[in-house]
């Protein structure tokens, strides 16, 4: 049977996604628009040598550090110091639980999820970085080690996918779904240990207090993004019409009339969307909020300062 896309996201798409991942990094230097420009240059480092300060020469210094154009201006000799960057593995959790099966634009939530992580890792493994992943469902998490490897990359994305396509209309929702995202955020504390890069890509259905204290915990060491998947019913709900909603064989209407549903709607992911960002700003993390109404690569470029040259076409 051929799959909808929009739907569900196979591995032969996500693996697809690895000549996309262009355009954007993780690294310090960050294009003005970018959602991570002026980070702490302490933060999400790449691997290599980073400048860590200019000052006056002194004796015995390398005299290959001396940079001309400032001794030139000041009439002094002064050198760039620069100190070598360790390696900086990078932990995705990637969110496929039942509460992320929904779409009334073009993706679901879920297969936008999918999508941002693939092209995440992919990224990351092409800086040089180790990739690792937790993927969340109903039931639990699956973990997939941080290894600096195609091969890896792809254990992760073969997991995602087979989630991805376990999620249905028809597929029950398991007790307790909502507080899963606390037990794989206690679960990443303790993989990730200094100098790690958290990317937790979901809807954040169930997140509370307990949740912005796992992840005050892990940034205290660590560099944290959050992708907030959201659907454009969460803010953009008209007052009146209906709706249809539905995995590409089962549908409910909504009535879009009924003051209820335009509340339930609008209030699951905009009440989302204000409490992360209330947390934006204590946990020093980078707040990415990606709509599944629109194509996913087109937004992280946007979102990571990148100039769109054409636009992205799905494959």
């Amino acid at each position: 049977m051929t799959l909808d896309p929009r739907i569900h996201a196979d591995l032969a798409h996500l693996a697809g996604l690895e000549a996309r991942a262009r355009g954007f990094d993780f690294l310090p230097r960050q294009p003005v628009g970018s959602a991570l420009s002026g980070r702490r240059a302490s933060r999400l480092r790449g691997r290599g040598l980073e400048f860590e300060e200019l000052r006056a020469y002194l004796p015995g210094d390398d005299v290959r550090a001396i940079d001309w154009k400032v001794t030139a201006r000041t009439g002094a000799p002064h050198v760039r110091v620069t100190r070598e960057e360790r390696d900086r593995p990078a932990l995705l959790l990637v969110d496929q639980r039942m509460s992320m099966f929904f779409g009334t634009v073009l993706n679901m939530k879920s297969v936008t999820a999918a999508e941002i992580a693939a092209l995440a890792a992919w990224r990351i493994l092409g800086q040089g970085d180790r990739v690792g992943g937790l993927v969340l469902t109903d039931q639990g998490f699956d973990a997939v080690p941080a290894r600096r490897s195609r091969g890896a990359v792809l254990r992760l994305l073969d997991r995602i996918a087979d989630a991805n396509l376990a999620l249905s209309a028809e597929a029950p929702v398991a007790a307790g779904a909502a507080g899963r995202l606390d037990t794989a955020l206690a679960r990443a504390a303790e993989i990730l240990t200094h100098d790690w890069l958290l990317l937790v890509v979901s809807d954040f259905d169930g997140a509370g207090a307990a949740t912005l204290r796992l992840l005050t915990g892990i940034a205290r060491g660590n560099d944290i993004l959050l992708a907030i998947v959201h659907d454009p019913s969460a803010h953009e709900t008209p007052a009146s019409g209906r709706i249809v909603v539905g995995d590409g064989r089962l549908q409910v209407e909504l009535d879009l009339a009924d003051a209820r549903v335009r509340r339930n709607l609008a209030g699951t992911g905009s009440g989302r969307i204000a409490t992360l960002l209330a947390w934006q700003e204590r946990l020093d993390a980078a707040i990415l909020p990606v709509s599944a109404g629109e194509p996913t690569i087109p937004q992280l470029l946007r979102l990571f300062g990148a100039p769109l040259s054409a636009p992205a076409r799905r494959r």
